[in-house]
Protein backbone atom coordinates (compact mmCIF):
# COMPACT_ATOMS: atom_id res chain seq x y z
CA UNK A 1 0.00 0.00 0.00
CA UNK A 2 1.11 3.14 -1.09
CA UNK A 3 0.86 6.45 1.43
CA UNK A 4 0.36 9.56 0.45
CA UNK A 5 0.83 13.20 2.03
CA UNK A 6 -1.45 15.53 1.48
CA UNK A 7 -0.04 17.46 -1.43
CA UNK A 8 0.62 14.48 -3.41
CA UNK A 9 -3.06 13.42 -2.84
CA UNK A 10 -4.08 17.22 -3.50
CA UNK A 11 -1.93 16.92 -6.92
CA UNK A 12 -3.82 13.30 -7.46
CA UNK A 13 -7.23 14.20 -6.90
CA UNK A 14 -7.41 18.06 -7.83
CA UNK A 15 -9.01 19.01 -3.85
CA UNK A 16 -8.38 21.73 -1.76
CA UNK A 17 -6.83 21.13 1.36
CA UNK A 18 -9.98 21.76 2.90
CA UNK A 19 -12.29 19.17 1.16
CA UNK A 20 -9.31 16.70 1.77
CA UNK A 21 -9.68 17.68 5.78
CA UNK A 22 -13.53 17.36 5.96
CA UNK A 23 -13.57 14.26 4.02
CA UNK A 24 -10.80 12.80 6.75
CA UNK A 25 -12.90 14.40 9.32
CA UNK A 26 -15.95 12.51 8.84
CA UNK A 27 -14.25 9.07 8.19
CA UNK A 28 -14.31 8.61 4.26
CA UNK A 29 -10.22 8.22 3.82
CA UNK A 30 -7.80 6.35 5.52
CA UNK A 31 -5.34 7.85 7.07
CA UNK A 32 -2.60 7.59 9.23
CA UNK A 33 -0.19 10.34 10.77
CA UNK A 34 3.68 9.75 11.18
CA UNK A 35 6.17 12.35 12.63
CA UNK A 36 3.48 15.00 12.29
CA UNK A 37 2.92 14.52 9.06
CA UNK A 38 -0.59 13.32 7.39
CA UNK A 39 -0.34 10.07 5.20
CA UNK A 40 -3.56 8.85 3.18
CA UNK A 41 -4.25 5.56 1.35
CA UNK A 42 -5.81 6.97 -1.89
CA UNK A 43 -6.85 2.91 -3.00
CA UNK A 44 -9.27 3.70 -0.36
CA UNK A 45 -12.21 6.26 -0.08
CA UNK A 46 -12.01 7.72 -3.60
CA UNK A 47 -15.46 6.73 -4.11
CA UNK A 48 -16.54 9.21 -1.57
CA UNK A 49 -14.03 11.65 -3.19
CA UNK A 50 -14.96 11.42 -7.18
CA UNK A 51 -18.58 11.45 -6.97
CA UNK A 52 -18.43 15.21 -6.20
CA UNK A 53 -16.27 15.74 -8.74
CA UNK A 54 -18.15 14.16 -11.32
CA UNK A 55 -21.29 15.71 -10.32
CA UNK A 56 -19.48 18.98 -11.77
CA UNK A 57 -18.12 17.58 -14.24
CA UNK A 58 -22.00 15.88 -15.28
CA UNK A 59 -23.75 19.22 -14.64
CA UNK A 60 -21.15 21.03 -16.81
CA UNK A 61 -21.76 18.21 -19.72
CA UNK A 62 -25.44 17.93 -19.29
CA UNK A 63 -25.85 14.29 -17.93
CA UNK A 64 -23.63 13.07 -21.43
CA UNK A 65 -20.76 11.67 -19.20
CA UNK A 66 -21.85 9.08 -17.20
CA UNK A 67 -18.59 7.25 -15.14
CA UNK A 68 -19.02 4.63 -12.43
CA UNK A 69 -17.07 5.38 -9.28
CA UNK A 70 -15.57 1.70 -9.36
CA UNK A 71 -14.10 3.16 -13.03
CA UNK A 72 -12.46 6.21 -11.43
CA UNK A 73 -11.35 4.18 -8.69
CA UNK A 74 -9.70 1.14 -10.67
CA UNK A 75 -8.45 4.22 -12.54
CA UNK A 76 -6.76 5.81 -10.28
CA UNK A 77 -5.34 2.49 -8.87
CA UNK A 78 -3.60 1.40 -11.92
CA UNK A 79 -2.25 5.31 -12.38
CA UNK A 80 -0.69 4.81 -9.13
CA UNK A 81 0.51 1.49 -9.69
CA UNK A 82 2.21 2.71 -13.18
CA UNK A 83 3.62 5.43 -10.58
CA UNK A 84 5.19 2.99 -8.66
CA UNK A 85 6.61 0.95 -11.63
CA UNK A 86 8.18 4.01 -12.88
CA UNK A 87 9.79 4.46 -9.47
CA UNK A 88 11.17 1.12 -9.11
CA UNK A 89 12.48 1.57 -12.62
CA UNK A 90 14.32 4.77 -12.19
CA UNK A 91 15.48 3.05 -8.74
CA UNK A 92 16.80 0.12 -10.79
CA UNK A 93 18.15 2.40 -13.24
CA UNK A 94 20.17 4.77 -10.37
CA UNK A 95 21.20 1.42 -8.55
CA UNK A 96 22.76 0.15 -12.43
CA UNK A 97 24.45 3.88 -12.80
CA UNK A 98 25.69 3.70 -9.53
CA UNK A 99 27.62 0.45 -9.88
CA UNK A 100 28.80 1.42 -13.15
CA UNK A 101 30.39 4.52 -11.70
CA UNK A 102 32.09 2.38 -9.22
CA UNK A 103 33.35 0.47 -11.51
CA UNK A 104 35.02 3.15 -13.49
CA UNK A 105 36.62 4.57 -10.44
CA UNK A 106 38.02 1.27 -9.74
CA UNK A 107 39.57 1.01 -13.68
CA UNK A 108 40.87 4.55 -13.56
CA UNK A 109 42.46 4.00 -10.13
CA UNK A 110 43.86 0.52 -11.23
CA UNK A 111 45.18 2.65 -14.60
CA UNK A 112 46.62 5.41 -12.36
CA UNK A 113 48.50 2.32 -10.30
CA UNK A 114 49.89 0.78 -13.86
CA UNK A 115 50.96 4.18 -15.18
CA UNK A 116 53.19 5.30 -12.12
CA UNK A 117 54.68 1.73 -12.36
CA UNK A 118 55.03 2.89 -16.18
CA UNK A 119 56.98 6.08 -14.95
CA UNK A 120 58.97 4.41 -12.11
CA UNK A 121 60.59 2.23 -14.67
CA UNK A 122 61.00 4.34 -17.32
CA UNK A 123 62.75 6.43 -14.73
CA UNK A 124 65.00 3.19 -13.68
CA UNK A 125 65.55 2.08 -17.44
CA UNK A 126 66.91 6.13 -18.20
CA UNK A 127 69.09 5.82 -15.29
CA UNK A 128 70.56 2.52 -16.18
CA UNK A 129 70.74 4.08 -20.14
CA UNK A 130 72.88 6.98 -18.97
CA UNK A 131 75.07 4.53 -16.76
CA UNK A 132 75.83 2.32 -19.80
CA UNK A 133 76.38 5.61 -21.96
CA UNK A 134 78.86 6.64 -19.62
CA UNK A 135 80.55 3.14 -19.37
CA UNK A 136 80.93 2.84 -22.73
CA UNK A 137 82.24 6.50 -23.43
CA UNK A 138 84.74 5.25 -20.59
CA UNK A 139 85.44 1.85 -22.71
CA UNK A 140 86.29 3.68 -25.76
CA UNK A 141 88.71 6.19 -24.14
CA UNK A 142 90.62 3.44 -22.14
CA UNK A 143 90.84 1.49 -25.38
CA UNK A 144 91.97 4.16 -27.15
CA UNK A 145 94.53 4.86 -25.32
CA UNK A 146 95.58 1.54 -25.27
CA UNK A 147 95.71 1.51 -28.67
CA UNK A 148 97.51 4.62 -28.63
CA UNK A 149 99.75 3.40 -26.72
CA UNK A 150 100.30 0.08 -28.52
CA UNK A 151 101.29 2.32 -31.59
CA UNK A 152 103.21 4.13 -29.84
CA UNK A 153 105.37 1.45 -28.38
CA UNK A 154 105.56 -0.54 -31.92
CA UNK A 155 106.71 2.79 -33.72
CA UNK A 156 109.13 2.96 -31.25
CA UNK A 157 111.07 -0.30 -31.80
Amino acid sequence: MKWMSDEEYMELTGLELTAIDDLADRGKLTIKVEDGVRYIDPSKGSQDVVPTQLKELSARNTGEMLVQPEFVEKTIGTIINLHEKVLDAKDETLDAVRVENTFLKEALNSLQELYDEDRKTIATLTEQLKLSQQEVEFMRRKYKLMWNKAIDEHTDK
